[in-house]
């Protein structure tokens, strides 16, 4: 269930709007994490027709590559009324489903556009989390923030953006860290989820973690390829079994730290004929994160989530360790810098 955003206006403090220009320069000095895969895809009425910026995501519309910026998703007012009735139309379908349990707002909302200034997101949240409210009131409302809602202020605080949701979440990937230990650290992922908590004071689902895998039998180790457009990619595969480990030890400490949940990225791995199509063509890595093989077979960390599951496990207050005492204003001054500090105190606690 996805969307974006807020309405073209002064910001709260009555502070006029940066021009583009100044935004474009002010997110791009801010650092990056995460996995970004594959393209973004927009139909053809939200493109604005300006060209992209440098590093720009490939962009795709109408089946083809297009070179073209996206109105604002955030703040732009007719991609916000789009966007208020696409909502409402799902919504009004799909309250009643037995398979709904949460609205998700998007996922990664800052990898197809990153909101212009510092109210435009949590604006956003508000507008679309009220429309959805007042068509169902049963199931909660989140957004899919990643890691780099905590590794840098690229406009989707964590503590503002869950303000105005009934949880908050976290996708989360040791792979794509330089400060984690090891491309399955297994204190990761329960680390940033009781960050994402102590930042927000919401209870937090991790909604997004995991690894691809080699073929069964083989070891881990790293996958490297070049892209069609000549650049060089390098990812980490994890070895089946290693995975499965992985996962044991990792969903016991979500239950540490308070976790509600734990959504592992993905169902099933992609069919080979597919894997010369985008978006697996050109991120490999993609084409083998699932629970279960393309054949249907379930993978080593499949049987340890349906293991675990088993179990029932409740849901716990977090634990010590879980509770990061930081104040979020401070903690946004320079969040690459205090994020791996916390995480060194986080392991040694």
């Amino acid at each position: 269930m996805g969307g974006l955003p807020a309405h073209a206006r002064p910001d709260r403090s009555g502070r006029p709007r940066p021009s583009p220009d100044d935004v474009r320069h002010r997110r791009r000095a801010r650092p990056r994490a995460g996995r970004e895969s594959g393209p973004n895809w927009a139909p053809g009425w939200l493109l604005d027709g300006s060209r992209p910026g440098p590093g720009a995501r490939e962009l795709v519309s109408g089946g083809r590559t297009v070179s073209s910026r996206v109105r604002n998703p955030y703040v732009d007012p007719g991609v916000l009324s789009a966007q208020r009735l696409q909502v409402r139309t799902v919504v009004e379908a799909l309250r009643d489903h037995p398979a709904v349990w949460l609205w998700n707002l998007g996922n990664e909302p800052d990898l197809f556009a990153l909101p212009p200034d510092d109210e435009a997101a949590p604006a956003w949240t508000r507008y679309l989390a009220s429309a959805i409210r007042a068509l169902d009131g049963r199931h909660p409302v989140t957004c899919g923030l990643h890691a780099a809602s905590l590794a840098s202020d690229n406009g989707l605080r964590v503590d503002r953006v869950f303000a105005h949701t009934d949880l908050a979440v976290m996708h989360a990937y040791p792979a794509y860290t330089d400060w984690a230990t090891g491309p399955l650290d297994p204190a990761f992922v329960p680390f940033m989820c009781a960050l994402t908590a102590s930042l927000s004071g919401r209870p937090v689902l991790a909604e997004e973690f995991g690894a691809p895998t080699v073929p069964p039998g083989e070891p881990s180790g790293i996958l490297s390829w070049t892209t069609d457009a000549g650049s060089p990619r390098r990812e980490f595969r994890a070895a089946e079994e290693a995975l499965g480990e992985h996962l044991a030890t990792v969903l016991p400490a979500l239950v540490e730290v308070g976790a509600i949940g734990a959504l592992v990225w993905c169902f099933a791995d992609y069919d080979e004929s597919l894997w010369d199509r985008p978006p697996c063509r050109d991120h490999r890595h993609e084409r083998t994160f699932g629970l279960v093989r393309s054949d249907g077979s379930l993978k080593p960390h499949g049987s340890v989530l349906r293991e675990f599951a088993a179990l029932r496990p409740a849901i716990r207050e977090p634990s010590a360790r879980a509770r990061i005492a930081t104040d979020p204003d401070r903690y946004y001054t320079n969040p690459a810098a205090l994020l791996p500090q916390l995480y060194r105190r986080f392991r040694e606690a």
